[in-house]
Protein backbone atom coordinates (compact mmCIF):
# COMPACT_ATOMS: atom_id res chain seq x y z
CA UNK A 1 0.00 0.00 0.00
CA UNK A 2 2.97 2.24 0.64
CA UNK A 3 5.54 3.32 -2.42
CA UNK A 4 8.69 1.96 -1.68
CA UNK A 5 10.55 5.21 -1.33
CA UNK A 6 7.80 6.42 1.09
CA UNK A 7 8.90 3.25 3.49
CA UNK A 8 12.50 5.03 3.76
CA UNK A 9 10.11 7.58 6.19
CA UNK A 10 9.39 4.39 8.57
CA UNK A 11 12.83 4.66 10.25
CA UNK A 12 12.56 4.12 13.98
CA UNK A 13 9.15 3.03 13.86
CA UNK A 14 9.46 -0.37 12.06
CA UNK A 15 9.55 -2.00 15.80
CA UNK A 16 6.12 -0.45 16.63
CA UNK A 17 5.01 -1.39 13.41
CA UNK A 18 5.90 -5.17 14.08
CA UNK A 19 4.26 -5.16 16.98
CA UNK A 20 1.09 -3.74 15.80
CA UNK A 21 0.85 -6.04 12.95
CA UNK A 22 1.75 -9.41 15.90
CA UNK A 23 -1.23 -7.93 17.99
CA UNK A 24 -3.22 -7.92 15.05
CA UNK A 25 -2.65 -11.78 14.81
CA UNK A 26 -3.30 -12.69 17.93
CA UNK A 27 -6.64 -10.59 18.66
CA UNK A 28 -7.71 -12.03 15.13
CA UNK A 29 -6.88 -15.61 16.29
CA UNK A 30 -8.79 -15.00 19.27
CA UNK A 31 -12.20 -13.57 17.00
CA UNK A 32 -11.93 -17.16 15.04
CA UNK A 33 -12.42 -18.94 17.96
CA UNK A 34 -14.88 -17.46 20.03
CA UNK A 35 -17.94 -18.55 17.15
CA UNK A 36 -16.62 -22.04 17.66
CA UNK A 37 -16.87 -22.09 21.58
CA UNK A 38 -19.87 -20.20 21.57
CA UNK A 39 -21.63 -22.94 18.76
CA UNK A 40 -20.13 -25.56 21.72
CA UNK A 41 -21.87 -23.86 24.40
CA UNK A 42 -25.24 -23.75 22.69
CA UNK A 43 -24.29 -27.42 21.90
CA UNK A 44 -24.25 -28.72 25.10
CA UNK A 45 -26.91 -26.43 26.69
CA UNK A 46 -29.27 -28.19 24.00
CA UNK A 47 -28.08 -31.85 24.48
CA UNK A 48 -28.66 -30.68 28.35
CA UNK A 49 -25.06 -31.35 29.25
CA UNK A 50 -23.10 -31.07 32.53
CA UNK A 51 -23.28 -27.44 33.80
CA UNK A 52 -19.29 -28.11 34.87
CA UNK A 53 -19.07 -28.88 30.82
CA UNK A 54 -20.68 -25.31 30.46
CA UNK A 55 -19.01 -23.67 32.64
CA UNK A 56 -15.37 -24.41 31.41
CA UNK A 57 -16.74 -23.40 28.24
CA UNK A 58 -17.99 -20.38 29.68
CA UNK A 59 -15.00 -19.04 31.64
CA UNK A 60 -12.85 -20.26 28.13
CA UNK A 61 -15.02 -18.11 26.60
CA UNK A 62 -14.36 -15.11 28.90
CA UNK A 63 -11.01 -15.56 29.02
CA UNK A 64 -10.87 -15.16 24.96
CA UNK A 65 -12.77 -11.92 25.12
CA UNK A 66 -10.20 -10.12 27.46
CA UNK A 67 -7.42 -11.12 25.08
CA UNK A 68 -8.97 -10.08 21.98
CA UNK A 69 -9.48 -6.60 24.11
CA UNK A 70 -5.92 -6.43 25.36
CA UNK A 71 -4.72 -7.29 21.90
CA UNK A 72 -6.74 -4.85 19.84
CA UNK A 73 -6.14 -2.22 22.79
CA UNK A 74 -2.24 -3.04 22.08
CA UNK A 75 -2.54 -3.04 18.54
CA UNK A 76 -4.29 0.48 18.18
CA UNK A 77 -1.95 2.13 20.30
CA UNK A 78 1.04 0.91 18.64
CA UNK A 79 -0.95 1.63 15.01
CA UNK A 80 -0.95 4.90 15.85
CA UNK A 81 2.44 5.47 17.12
CA UNK A 82 3.94 4.34 14.16
CA UNK A 83 1.09 6.12 12.24
CA UNK A 84 1.80 8.92 13.57
CA UNK A 85 5.72 8.70 13.46
CA UNK A 86 5.86 7.85 10.26
CA UNK A 87 4.01 11.05 8.92
CA UNK A 88 6.14 13.01 11.28
CA UNK A 89 9.22 11.68 9.13
CA UNK A 90 8.07 12.05 5.71
CA UNK A 91 6.91 15.47 6.24
CA UNK A 92 10.63 16.06 7.38
CA UNK A 93 11.69 14.31 4.69
CA UNK A 94 10.05 16.51 2.54
CA UNK A 95 10.60 19.65 3.92
CA UNK A 96 14.31 19.00 3.83
CA UNK A 97 13.85 17.98 0.45
CA UNK A 98 12.29 21.79 -0.65
CA UNK A 99 15.47 23.18 1.46
CA UNK A 100 17.83 21.92 -1.03
CA UNK A 101 15.57 23.33 -4.34
CA UNK A 102 17.12 25.68 -6.31
CA UNK A 103 15.38 28.41 -8.12
CA UNK A 104 14.59 26.54 -11.22
CA UNK A 105 13.13 23.59 -9.03
CA UNK A 106 10.58 25.52 -6.74
CA UNK A 107 9.36 26.96 -10.34
CA UNK A 108 8.30 23.19 -10.89
CA UNK A 109 5.67 23.23 -8.09
CA UNK A 110 3.32 26.24 -6.52
CA UNK A 111 3.51 27.18 -3.22
CA UNK A 112 -0.64 25.88 -2.72
CA UNK A 113 1.07 22.43 -4.29
CA UNK A 114 3.96 21.86 -2.01
CA UNK A 115 1.54 23.02 1.42
CA UNK A 116 -0.81 20.49 -0.02
CA UNK A 117 1.48 17.53 -0.66
CA UNK A 118 3.29 18.15 2.83
CA UNK A 119 -0.02 18.33 5.05
CA UNK A 120 -3.52 16.93 3.33
CA UNK A 121 -1.24 14.57 1.12
CA UNK A 122 0.81 13.03 4.36
CA UNK A 123 -2.15 13.12 6.28
CA UNK A 124 -4.01 10.34 3.85
CA UNK A 125 -0.36 8.40 3.39
CA UNK A 126 -0.60 8.55 6.74
CA UNK A 127 -4.36 6.75 7.56
CA UNK A 128 -3.29 4.67 4.76
CA UNK A 129 0.14 3.16 6.58
CA UNK A 130 -2.11 2.73 10.21
CA UNK A 131 -4.34 0.94 7.93
CA UNK A 132 -1.60 -1.59 6.06
CA UNK A 133 0.15 -2.53 9.49
CA UNK A 134 -3.35 -2.67 11.17
CA UNK A 135 -6.87 -3.42 9.05
CA UNK A 136 -4.75 -4.96 5.45
CA UNK A 137 -3.46 -7.67 7.93
CA UNK A 138 -6.82 -8.11 9.88
CA UNK A 139 -9.14 -8.22 6.75
CA UNK A 140 -7.62 -10.56 4.79
CA UNK A 141 -6.49 -13.29 7.89
CA UNK A 142 -9.79 -13.16 9.63
CA UNK A 143 -11.40 -13.67 5.98
CA UNK A 144 -8.90 -16.66 5.85
CA UNK A 145 -9.46 -17.67 9.65
CA UNK A 146 -13.53 -17.70 9.55
CA UNK A 147 -13.32 -19.42 6.16
CA UNK A 148 -11.02 -22.33 7.35
CA UNK A 149 -13.62 -22.73 10.61
CA UNK A 150 -16.63 -23.16 8.22
CA UNK A 151 -15.19 -25.50 6.60
CA UNK A 152 -14.39 -27.14 9.50
CA UNK A 153 -18.04 -27.09 10.21
CA UNK A 154 -19.90 -27.80 7.27
CA UNK A 155 -17.69 -28.13 4.07
CA UNK A 156 -20.98 -28.08 1.62
CA UNK A 157 -22.64 -24.78 3.20
CA UNK A 158 -19.38 -23.54 3.42
CA UNK A 159 -19.34 -23.43 -0.44
CA UNK A 160 -21.75 -20.63 -0.44
CA UNK A 161 -18.72 -17.88 0.59
CA UNK A 162 -16.40 -19.46 -2.39
CA UNK A 163 -19.38 -18.68 -4.83
CA UNK A 164 -20.25 -15.28 -3.55
CA UNK A 165 -16.61 -13.65 -2.61
CA UNK A 166 -15.26 -13.93 -6.29
CA UNK A 167 -18.42 -11.70 -7.14
CA UNK A 168 -17.68 -9.76 -4.67
CA UNK A 169 -14.07 -8.99 -5.06
CA UNK A 170 -15.11 -8.51 -8.93
CA UNK A 171 -17.52 -5.35 -8.07
CA UNK A 172 -15.13 -4.10 -5.68
CA UNK A 173 -11.91 -3.90 -8.41
CA UNK A 174 -14.62 -2.24 -10.86
CA UNK A 175 -15.48 0.62 -8.28
CA UNK A 176 -11.84 1.22 -7.65
CA UNK A 177 -10.98 1.10 -11.70
CA UNK A 178 -13.27 4.29 -11.96
CA UNK A 179 -12.41 5.89 -9.13
CA UNK A 180 -8.84 6.37 -8.96
CA UNK A 181 -8.31 8.78 -11.89
CA UNK A 182 -11.40 10.79 -10.72
CA UNK A 183 -9.33 11.32 -7.09
CA UNK A 184 -6.23 12.72 -9.02
CA UNK A 185 -8.02 15.07 -10.98
CA UNK A 186 -9.90 16.12 -7.76
CA UNK A 187 -6.36 16.57 -5.85
CA UNK A 188 -5.52 18.95 -8.51
CA UNK A 189 -8.93 21.01 -8.30
CA UNK A 190 -7.68 21.10 -4.73
CA UNK A 191 -4.24 23.02 -5.55
CA UNK A 192 -6.15 24.76 -7.79
CA UNK A 193 -8.23 26.20 -4.66
CA UNK A 194 -5.42 26.72 -2.49
CA UNK A 195 -3.90 28.79 -5.28
CA UNK A 196 -6.55 31.41 -5.48
CA UNK A 197 -7.27 31.49 -1.94
CA UNK A 198 -3.15 32.63 -1.30
CA UNK A 199 -3.56 35.12 -4.09
CA UNK A 200 -6.71 36.43 -2.55
CA UNK A 201 -4.92 36.80 0.81
CA UNK A 202 -1.98 38.08 -0.47
CA UNK A 203 -3.23 40.52 -2.69
CA UNK A 204 -6.58 41.48 -0.59
CA UNK A 205 -5.26 45.54 -1.20
CA UNK A 206 -5.32 45.27 -4.00
CA UNK A 207 -8.41 43.36 -4.03
CA UNK A 208 -9.74 45.92 -2.46
CA UNK A 209 -8.63 49.12 -3.96
CA UNK A 210 -9.80 48.11 -7.40
CA UNK A 211 -13.23 46.33 -5.75
CA UNK A 212 -12.96 43.50 -7.24
CA UNK A 213 -14.34 41.22 -4.24
CA UNK A 214 -17.00 40.06 -6.68
CA UNK A 215 -14.95 38.57 -9.14
CA UNK A 216 -12.57 36.79 -6.80
CA UNK A 217 -15.86 35.41 -5.36
CA UNK A 218 -16.69 34.42 -8.51
CA UNK A 219 -13.13 33.22 -9.04
CA UNK A 220 -13.10 31.05 -6.15
CA UNK A 221 -16.76 29.44 -6.36
CA UNK A 222 -15.82 28.05 -9.67
CA UNK A 223 -12.93 26.44 -8.31
CA UNK A 224 -15.04 25.08 -5.03
CA UNK A 225 -17.55 23.94 -7.70
CA UNK A 226 -15.37 22.28 -9.46
CA UNK A 227 -14.37 20.43 -6.85
CA UNK A 228 -17.80 19.36 -5.57
CA UNK A 229 -18.56 18.04 -8.91
CA UNK A 230 -15.47 15.99 -8.48
CA UNK A 231 -16.29 14.73 -5.16
CA UNK A 232 -19.38 13.88 -6.26
CA UNK A 233 -18.98 11.54 -9.03
CA UNK A 234 -16.78 9.58 -7.18
CA UNK A 235 -19.58 9.45 -3.93
CA UNK A 236 -22.04 8.46 -6.63
CA UNK A 237 -19.48 5.55 -7.56
CA UNK A 238 -19.00 5.05 -4.47
CA UNK A 239 -22.53 4.88 -3.44
CA UNK A 240 -22.62 1.36 -4.84
CA UNK A 241 -20.46 -0.11 -2.17
CA UNK A 242 -22.43 -0.25 0.61
CA UNK A 243 -25.42 -1.99 -1.19
CA UNK A 244 -23.41 -4.40 -3.32
CA UNK A 245 -22.02 -5.42 0.33
CA UNK A 246 -25.48 -5.57 2.36
CA UNK A 247 -26.86 -7.21 -0.75
CA UNK A 248 -24.23 -10.11 -0.11
CA UNK A 249 -24.52 -10.23 3.55
CA UNK A 250 -28.73 -10.85 3.38
CA UNK A 251 -27.88 -13.26 0.38
CA UNK A 252 -25.47 -15.63 2.73
CA UNK A 253 -27.14 -15.39 5.68
CA UNK A 254 -30.48 -16.51 4.00
CA UNK A 255 -28.54 -19.34 2.34
CA UNK A 256 -26.46 -20.49 5.56
CA UNK A 257 -29.94 -20.33 7.50
CA UNK A 258 -31.79 -22.07 4.70
CA UNK A 259 -29.46 -25.08 4.34
CA UNK A 260 -28.53 -24.72 7.52
CA UNK A 261 -32.39 -25.35 8.94
CA UNK A 262 -32.64 -27.71 6.25
CA UNK A 263 -29.66 -30.24 7.95
CA UNK A 264 -30.71 -29.75 11.25
CA UNK A 265 -34.57 -30.95 10.34
CA UNK A 266 -33.83 -33.39 7.58
CA UNK A 267 -29.94 -35.12 9.00
CA UNK A 268 -29.55 -34.06 12.77
CA UNK A 269 -26.92 -34.34 14.47
CA UNK A 270 -25.73 -37.08 12.70
CA UNK A 271 -23.24 -37.60 9.61
CA UNK A 272 -23.49 -35.22 7.27
CA UNK A 273 -25.89 -33.02 9.73
CA UNK A 274 -25.08 -30.29 11.75
CA UNK A 275 -26.58 -29.10 15.10
CA UNK A 276 -28.38 -25.43 16.40
CA UNK A 277 -24.39 -24.49 17.91
CA UNK A 278 -23.06 -25.51 14.44
CA UNK A 279 -25.44 -23.63 12.61
CA UNK A 280 -25.30 -20.46 15.24
CA UNK A 281 -21.31 -20.48 14.31
CA UNK A 282 -21.47 -20.90 10.86
CA UNK A 283 -23.57 -17.69 11.01
CA UNK A 284 -20.73 -16.03 13.15
CA UNK A 285 -18.24 -16.78 10.81
CA UNK A 286 -20.43 -15.54 7.62
CA UNK A 287 -20.45 -12.34 9.57
CA UNK A 288 -16.84 -12.38 9.99
CA UNK A 289 -15.61 -13.41 6.54
CA UNK A 290 -18.64 -10.44 5.61
CA UNK A 291 -17.02 -7.74 8.04
CA UNK A 292 -13.67 -9.08 6.71
CA UNK A 293 -14.36 -8.37 3.17
CA UNK A 294 -16.38 -4.79 4.42
CA UNK A 295 -12.89 -3.87 5.55
CA UNK A 296 -11.07 -4.75 2.37
CA UNK A 297 -13.67 -2.60 0.30
CA UNK A 298 -12.48 0.44 2.67
CA UNK A 299 -8.77 -0.41 2.89
CA UNK A 300 -9.55 -0.42 -1.65
CA UNK A 301 -10.91 3.50 -1.33
CA UNK A 302 -8.36 4.51 1.36
CA UNK A 303 -5.96 2.91 -1.02
CA UNK A 304 -7.04 4.82 -4.36
CA UNK A 305 -7.08 8.30 -2.02
CA UNK A 306 -3.50 7.32 -0.86
CA UNK A 307 -1.93 6.21 -4.10
CA UNK A 308 -2.56 9.86 -5.89
CA UNK A 309 -1.10 11.22 -2.77
CA UNK A 310 1.87 9.61 -2.83
CA UNK A 311 2.70 10.13 -6.42
CA UNK A 312 2.30 13.45 -5.20
CA UNK A 313 4.73 13.34 -2.13
CA UNK A 314 7.28 10.77 -4.51
CA UNK A 315 6.90 13.94 -7.13
CA UNK A 316 8.34 16.79 -4.72
CA UNK A 317 10.99 13.64 -3.35
CA UNK A 318 12.48 12.81 -6.50
CA UNK A 319 12.67 16.27 -8.20
CA UNK A 320 16.26 16.65 -9.43
CA UNK A 321 18.57 18.70 -7.82
CA UNK A 322 19.39 21.45 -10.42
CA UNK A 323 22.17 22.41 -8.60
CA UNK A 324 24.57 19.82 -6.98
CA UNK A 325 28.12 20.10 -5.47
CA UNK A 326 31.27 19.13 -7.73
CA UNK A 327 32.86 15.80 -6.62
CA UNK A 328 35.94 17.74 -5.28
CA UNK A 329 34.47 21.38 -4.62
CA UNK A 330 36.30 23.97 -3.43
CA UNK A 331 35.77 25.50 -0.04
CA UNK A 332 37.63 28.93 0.21
CA UNK A 333 36.57 32.18 -1.88
CA UNK A 334 39.74 34.39 -2.33
CA UNK A 335 37.95 37.72 -3.42
CA UNK A 336 35.03 39.41 -4.98
CA UNK A 337 35.72 39.62 -8.21
CA UNK A 338 33.00 38.45 -10.59
CA UNK A 339 32.94 37.53 -14.03
CA UNK A 340 30.37 36.46 -17.20
CA UNK A 341 31.47 34.94 -20.10
CA UNK A 342 29.20 33.91 -22.68
CA UNK A 343 26.52 33.51 -20.64
CA UNK A 344 22.80 32.47 -22.16
CA UNK A 345 20.06 31.72 -19.07
CA UNK A 346 16.90 30.00 -20.04
CA UNK A 347 14.34 29.54 -17.64
CA UNK A 348 13.21 26.27 -19.51
CA UNK A 349 14.44 23.82 -20.89
CA UNK A 350 14.30 24.85 -24.44
CA UNK A 351 17.74 26.78 -25.57
CA UNK A 352 16.36 29.14 -27.64
CA UNK A 353 14.30 31.04 -25.46
CA UNK A 354 17.09 32.54 -23.60
CA UNK A 355 16.26 35.45 -22.01
CA UNK A 356 19.79 36.14 -21.29
CA UNK A 357 21.81 36.17 -24.50
CA UNK A 358 25.86 36.61 -24.40
CA UNK A 359 26.59 38.75 -21.40
CA UNK A 360 29.84 39.00 -21.08
CA UNK A 361 31.52 41.69 -18.40
CA UNK A 362 34.57 41.95 -15.95
CA UNK A 363 33.58 43.35 -12.01
CA UNK A 364 36.96 43.50 -9.94
CA UNK A 365 36.70 43.27 -6.27
CA UNK A 366 35.29 46.16 -4.45
CA UNK A 367 33.79 47.94 -7.20
CA UNK A 368 30.49 49.35 -7.28
CA UNK A 369 28.14 48.47 -10.38
CA UNK A 370 24.92 49.80 -10.75
CA UNK A 371 22.11 48.10 -13.01
CA UNK A 372 19.40 49.41 -14.49
CA UNK A 373 17.33 48.68 -17.83
CA UNK A 374 13.72 48.31 -18.65
CA UNK A 375 11.58 45.47 -16.99
CA UNK A 376 11.83 42.26 -18.58
CA UNK A 377 15.33 42.92 -19.29
CA UNK A 378 16.93 40.36 -17.33
CA UNK A 379 18.59 42.63 -14.22
CA UNK A 380 17.75 40.50 -11.41
CA UNK A 381 18.30 37.18 -13.67
CA UNK A 382 21.94 37.87 -14.56
CA UNK A 383 22.60 38.79 -10.17
CA UNK A 384 20.80 35.52 -9.32
CA UNK A 385 23.66 33.35 -11.39
CA UNK A 386 26.18 34.75 -9.11
CA UNK A 387 25.47 32.58 -6.25
CA UNK A 388 23.96 30.25 -8.31
CA UNK A 389 20.18 30.28 -7.34
CA UNK A 390 20.06 29.05 -10.91
CA UNK A 391 22.96 27.69 -12.92
CA UNK A 392 23.53 29.80 -16.32
CA UNK A 393 22.00 27.94 -19.74
CA UNK A 394 25.61 28.14 -21.42
CA UNK A 395 28.70 30.41 -20.51
CA UNK A 396 30.56 30.33 -17.16
CA UNK A 397 30.06 32.61 -14.42
CA UNK A 398 33.21 33.08 -12.49
CA UNK A 399 33.53 34.36 -8.68
CA UNK A 400 37.20 35.15 -7.65
CA UNK A 401 38.62 34.22 -11.35
CA UNK A 402 36.58 30.42 -10.33
CA UNK A 403 33.50 29.32 -12.27
CA UNK A 404 30.48 28.96 -9.71
CA UNK A 405 29.89 25.67 -10.31
CA UNK A 406 33.48 24.32 -8.51
CA UNK A 407 32.59 25.76 -5.11
CA UNK A 408 30.90 24.05 -2.59
CA UNK A 409 27.07 25.67 -3.17
CA UNK A 410 27.09 27.17 0.92
CA UNK A 411 30.69 28.23 0.70
CA UNK A 412 29.80 30.63 -2.14
CA UNK A 413 26.56 31.43 -1.02
CA UNK A 414 28.06 33.03 2.54
CA UNK A 415 30.47 34.71 0.39
CA UNK A 416 28.11 36.43 -1.24
CA UNK A 417 24.57 38.70 0.74
CA UNK A 418 21.77 39.78 -1.67
CA UNK A 419 18.56 41.01 -0.70
CA UNK A 420 16.05 40.14 -3.52
CA UNK A 421 13.25 42.43 -4.94
CA UNK A 422 10.88 40.88 -2.31
CA UNK A 423 11.60 41.21 0.88
CA UNK A 424 10.95 38.11 3.21
CA UNK A 425 11.09 38.62 6.30
CA UNK A 426 10.28 36.02 9.03
CA UNK A 427 7.58 35.41 12.02
CA UNK A 428 9.89 36.69 15.09
CA UNK A 429 11.87 39.52 16.55
CA UNK A 430 13.88 41.95 14.19
CA UNK A 431 17.02 40.59 15.76
CA UNK A 432 16.04 36.75 15.01
CA UNK A 433 15.81 38.18 11.60
CA UNK A 434 19.03 40.32 11.48
CA UNK A 435 20.70 36.70 13.08
CA UNK A 436 19.47 34.88 9.89
CA UNK A 437 22.95 37.09 8.38
CA UNK A 438 25.29 35.84 10.75
CA UNK A 439 23.89 33.48 14.08
CA UNK A 440 27.20 34.46 16.19
CA UNK A 441 26.52 38.52 15.78
CA UNK A 442 27.30 40.22 18.66
CA UNK A 443 24.58 42.83 19.72
CA UNK A 444 27.40 45.60 18.16
CA UNK A 445 27.78 44.03 15.17
CA UNK A 446 23.66 43.77 15.09
CA UNK A 447 23.48 47.46 15.88
CA UNK A 448 26.63 48.38 13.41
CA UNK A 449 24.67 46.95 10.84
CA UNK A 450 21.55 48.19 11.40
CA UNK A 451 23.18 51.52 11.57
CA UNK A 452 24.95 50.89 7.80
CA UNK A 453 21.41 50.23 6.58
CA UNK A 454 19.68 53.02 8.26
CA UNK A 455 17.36 51.00 10.28
CA UNK A 456 18.85 51.59 13.67
CA UNK A 457 16.89 55.09 14.18
CA UNK A 458 13.08 53.30 13.44
CA UNK A 459 14.55 50.52 15.12
CA UNK A 460 15.39 52.19 18.44
CA UNK A 461 12.29 54.11 18.47
CA UNK A 462 10.14 50.61 19.09
CA UNK A 463 9.53 50.10 22.37
CA UNK A 464 10.77 46.29 22.29
CA UNK A 465 13.52 48.31 19.80
CA UNK A 466 15.61 44.68 18.37
CA UNK A 467 13.19 42.65 20.49
CA UNK A 468 9.95 43.99 18.82
CA UNK A 469 8.36 41.12 17.24
CA UNK A 470 7.39 40.57 13.16
CA UNK A 471 4.36 39.36 12.38
CA UNK A 472 4.77 36.82 9.33
CA UNK A 473 6.26 38.55 6.32
CA UNK A 474 7.26 41.88 8.88
CA UNK A 475 3.59 43.05 7.93
CA UNK A 476 3.39 44.88 10.96
CA UNK A 477 6.17 47.37 9.59
CA UNK A 478 6.56 49.51 6.51
CA UNK A 479 7.93 48.58 3.00
CA UNK A 480 10.99 51.00 3.41
CA UNK A 481 11.28 49.72 7.12
CA UNK A 482 11.10 45.94 5.58
CA UNK A 483 13.66 46.73 3.11
CA UNK A 484 16.48 48.23 5.31
CA UNK A 485 16.39 44.89 7.86
CA UNK A 486 16.88 43.21 4.75
CA UNK A 487 19.94 44.77 3.75
CA UNK A 488 21.02 45.39 7.53
CA UNK A 489 20.64 41.42 7.46
CA UNK A 490 22.73 40.90 4.32
CA UNK A 491 25.47 43.26 5.85
CA UNK A 492 25.78 40.73 9.02
CA UNK A 493 27.25 38.02 6.95
CA UNK A 494 30.21 40.56 6.05
CA UNK A 495 30.27 39.47 2.14
CA UNK A 496 32.60 40.20 -0.26
CA UNK A 497 30.18 40.65 -2.51
CA UNK A 498 26.84 42.43 -1.80
CA UNK A 499 23.98 42.38 -4.64
CA UNK A 500 21.10 44.56 -3.87
CA UNK A 501 18.34 43.80 -6.40
CA UNK A 502 16.04 46.98 -5.99
CA UNK A 503 16.39 47.07 -2.46
CA UNK A 504 15.91 50.52 -1.96
CA UNK A 505 12.76 51.77 -4.02
CA UNK A 506 10.68 52.27 -1.15
CA UNK A 507 12.83 54.34 1.02
CA UNK A 508 12.95 58.02 0.15
CA UNK A 509 16.34 59.52 -2.20
CA UNK A 510 17.55 61.00 1.24
CA UNK A 511 17.82 57.64 2.53
CA UNK A 512 18.85 55.71 -0.03
CA UNK A 513 21.95 58.24 -0.33
CA UNK A 514 22.41 57.45 3.13
CA UNK A 515 22.77 53.55 3.22
CA UNK A 516 24.96 54.07 -0.28
CA UNK A 517 27.86 56.70 1.27
CA UNK A 518 27.53 54.29 4.62
CA UNK A 519 28.24 51.64 2.54
CA UNK A 520 30.65 53.25 0.17
CA UNK A 521 32.64 54.77 3.68
CA UNK A 522 32.26 51.41 5.52
CA UNK A 523 32.52 48.37 3.20
CA UNK A 524 34.98 50.06 0.30
CA UNK A 525 36.39 46.14 -0.30
CA UNK A 526 33.11 44.50 -0.76
CA UNK A 527 31.81 44.31 -4.24
CA UNK A 528 28.84 45.51 -4.56
CA UNK A 529 25.76 45.39 -7.27
CA UNK A 530 23.30 47.96 -7.15
CA UNK A 531 19.92 47.31 -9.38
CA UNK A 532 18.15 50.59 -9.36
CA UNK A 533 15.18 52.15 -10.95
CA UNK A 534 16.74 55.76 -10.04
CA UNK A 535 19.56 56.66 -11.45
CA UNK A 536 20.60 58.64 -8.32
CA UNK A 537 21.27 55.20 -6.64
CA UNK A 538 23.66 54.12 -8.75
CA UNK A 539 25.10 58.01 -10.31
CA UNK A 540 28.42 57.16 -7.94
CA UNK A 541 28.89 53.49 -8.96
CA UNK A 542 32.74 52.71 -10.77
CA UNK A 543 30.39 51.40 -13.42
CA UNK A 544 26.57 50.92 -15.00
CA UNK A 545 25.52 48.24 -16.87
CA UNK A 546 23.16 48.86 -19.04
CA UNK A 547 20.54 45.89 -20.08
CA UNK A 548 17.99 45.78 -22.99
CA UNK A 549 15.92 42.64 -24.14
CA UNK A 550 17.65 40.39 -22.08
CA UNK A 551 21.46 41.33 -23.18
CA UNK A 552 24.17 43.85 -21.82
CA UNK A 553 23.61 46.95 -24.12
CA UNK A 554 26.72 48.72 -22.39
CA UNK A 555 28.75 48.77 -19.41
CA UNK A 556 31.09 51.89 -18.59
CA UNK A 557 31.43 54.27 -16.02
CA UNK A 558 27.75 56.96 -15.70
CA UNK A 559 29.86 59.52 -17.32
CA UNK A 560 30.61 57.64 -20.20
CA UNK A 561 27.24 56.39 -20.40
CA UNK A 562 25.79 59.53 -20.14
CA UNK A 563 27.62 61.41 -22.84
CA UNK A 564 27.19 57.71 -25.40
CA UNK A 565 24.76 55.61 -24.41
CA UNK A 566 21.19 56.33 -25.47
CA UNK A 567 19.07 54.11 -23.33
CA UNK A 568 21.61 55.68 -20.31
CA UNK A 569 20.63 59.58 -21.93
CA UNK A 570 17.10 58.44 -21.70
CA UNK A 571 16.87 57.23 -18.12
CA UNK A 572 19.08 60.19 -16.93
CA UNK A 573 17.11 62.83 -18.69
CA UNK A 574 13.66 61.25 -18.01
CA UNK A 575 14.30 60.98 -14.38
CA UNK A 576 15.41 64.59 -14.14
CA UNK A 577 12.83 66.06 -15.61
CA UNK A 578 10.48 64.47 -13.93
CA UNK A 579 12.20 65.39 -10.36
CA UNK A 580 13.34 62.06 -9.45
CA UNK A 581 17.32 62.85 -9.86
CA UNK A 582 18.41 64.10 -6.25
CA UNK A 583 20.65 63.03 -3.59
Amino acid sequence: MIEKLLKNSIREYRKPAFLTSLFVVLEVIMDVIIPLVIGQIINLVQKQAELTEIYKLGALLVGLSLLTFVFGYLNGRYAAFAASGFGKNLRNDMFNATQDYSFSNIDHFSTSSIVNRMTSDVTRVEMAYQMSIRIAIRAPLMLLGALIMAFIINVKISLIFLAAIPLLAIGLLLITKFVRPLFIKVFKKLDNMNNVVQENVRGIRTVKSYVREEHEIEKFTGSTTEIKDGFSKIEKILALNTPMLLGFVYAITLLISWFGAKLIIEVGAGPGGMEIGDLTALLNYSMQILMSLNMLSMIFVITIISRASQKRIVELLVEEQDLKNPEDPIYEVLNGDVEFVNVDFSYTSKPDACCLNNANLKILSGETVGIIGGTGSSKSTLVQLIPRLYDATAGSVKVGGVDVKDYDVETLRESVGMVLQKNVLFSGTIKENLLWGNPNATDEEIIHAAKLAQADNFIQSFPLKYETYLEQGGSNVSGGQKQRICIARALLKKPQILILDDSTSAVDTKTDSAIRTAMYEEIPHTTKIIIAQRISSIQNADKVIVMDEGGINAFDTPENLLKNNEIYQDVYHSQLKGGGFNE
